[in-house]
């Protein structure tokens, strides 16, 4: 079942990571699918791993920190209890403090994209409680 969405997310032709996260019991509502605010925590897992894939943490980013500035979802399918969500995660369409993190969730044994989405984050120095640049040699390994 595809829902209509009133979000059109556009997917960029590659992800550079991937990550698998099953789907618990907490993560369901009482429609018996994925919980609305279950999938962002599981979103949030995604980027986590994420940045360590690329040797980062969320507070140190070339030295910087990032914020989640904003988050857009467009859901394509329910997801159950039990079920293996396959997240795929790029940066993408950077601006001078920032990018989107877009992402895409499928059921990892039958493909069926669950949700897509994109996350905007800004490069933020905790030391001077400020937006700093996008560090270039973060941004450069999605050139």
């Amino acid at each position: 079942m595809t829902f209509l969405a009133r979000i059109l997310i556009d997917l960029p032709e590659r992800f550079v990571f991937s990550t698998a996260l099953t789907i618990y019991i907490n993560h369901i509502n009482y429609g018996n699918h994925l919980d609305n605010s279950a999938l962002l925590s599981l979103v949030s897992e995604a980027r986590v791993r994420f940045f360590k894939s690329l040797g980062y943490s969320e507070l140190d980013v070339e030295g910087l920190g990032i914020i989640v500035a904003d988050a857009a979802v467009q859901y394509r399918s329910e997801a159950f209890h039990g079920e293996v969500l396959r997240f795929e995660m790029t940066a993408h369409d950077f601006n001078k403090y920032g990018c989107d993190l877009v992402w895409r969730a499928s059921e990892q044994d039958s493909g069926r994209e669950v949700a897509r989405g994109k996350t905007g984050i800004i490069f933020f120095d905790y030391g001077a409680r400020k937006p700093a640049a996008a560090p270039a040699a973060f941004s450069s390994r999605f050139a």
